[in-house]
């Protein structure tokens, strides 16, 4: 009786003793985060004085942002503004530029790509030699396109041709590394199936390893073709050309009206391509469920920004 007692004694304090380890490691955890919160914003000088210095010049900059008008005697958002700026500026003209700009640069990064995709698998080139591609790859990610635009500046200063680079280099990288991780979960079976008919290595790449992952190289493919578009609008701002090129343009005038009516063309371009690419991911996977207008829209934001720092 006494050892049975003694053993749930025993295993009580040593519930105690872990939940005031995890305690003590989650409170020290806390505490080394929030140490590294206050050096980050000491680094990047983070003020609310600063905030509430200059916020009646932000509000004041919102009014612009959304002019109003009166219908009736009741305000109103006065979209006559937006609609004017974008008839006189052309802006769907120059959504075609951005959507061009993101379109050829995945189909000109789309051949290296599958290259270094398919030579990085340890399925097709043995180790350590497929870590020749995979480095390449990650050299190539490790590189915001913002960068690769600046690099390519020899070529013709920054204009939408070298954005179009830009894009298409960047797509080598990350496009290939999801190749190269598709082929890595490809099954034997279907392998085996084409080594036994006698066929040559380039065969059984293309018919028994390939043959499983189009449907997911499409998928990814066009999941790209999304990313390399609002890319497109980022390298607009650096002078790239397009939609990008217009809201920087008018923000170094401050016509903060004429902004908004960018962004709102910026929205509907990137909307547009991301409901098109949803929709036939959707079909060729079918057990991938398409996200609604109100989803898109509620996640743009974080989209947006992660293309920003590819």
């Amino acid at each position: 009786m006494m050892d049975a007692s003694q053993q749930v004694k025993d295993r009580y304090d040593t519930i105690r003793r872990k939940r005031r380890v995890r305690v003590t490691v989650s409170l020290v955890l806390f505490v080394v985060v929030m140490a590294l919160f206050y050096q980050a914003l000491v680094r990047v000088e983070f003020s609310v004085a600063e905030i509430l210095h200059y916020g009646p010049q932000f509000i004041d900059a919102l009014d612009q942002y959304f002019p109003q008008t009166t219908v009736n005697g009741v305000p109103v958002l006065d979209v006559n503004q937006y609609w004017d700026f974008i008839q006189e500026r052309n802006l769907f003209q120059q959504a075609g530029i951005t959507l061009a700009m993101g379109f050829a640069g995945t189909i000109l990064g789309f051949p290296l790509a599958l290259l270094f995709g398919v030579l990085g698998s340890g399925r097709v080139t043995p180790f350590p030699f497929n870590f020749i591609f995979r480095g390449a790859m990650s050299a190539i990610r490790a590189i915001p396109a913002l960068v690769w635009a600046l690099i390519y500046v020899p070529l013709g200063g920054v204009s939408p041709f070298t954005a179009t680079m830009a894009i298409a280099t960047d797509t080598i990288g990350n496009l290939g590394r999801l190749y190269t991780d598709e082929l890595e979960e490809v099954e034997d079976g279907p392998i085996e199936a084409i080594e036994t008919t006698g066929a040559n290595r380039l065969q059984v790449i293309t018919f028994g390893m390939l043959s499983q992952v189009h449907t997911p190289f499409i998928a990814w493919t066009l999941y790209i073709f999304e990313i390399n578009v609002r890319i497109a609008v980022a390298l607009g701002i650096i002078g790239g050309g397009g939609l990008g090129q217009v809201l920087s343009t008018q923000q170094r005038l401050f016509e903060y009206t004429n902004m908004m009516a960018t962004i709102l063309v910026i929205l509907t371009l990137i909307i547009s391509v991301e409901m098109f690419s949803q929709r036939v991911r959707s079909y060729i996977r079918a057990d991938e469920n398409p996200m609604g207008i109100i989803e898109l829209l509620k996640g743009f934001p974080q989209r947006m920004a992660e293309s920003l720092a590819k």
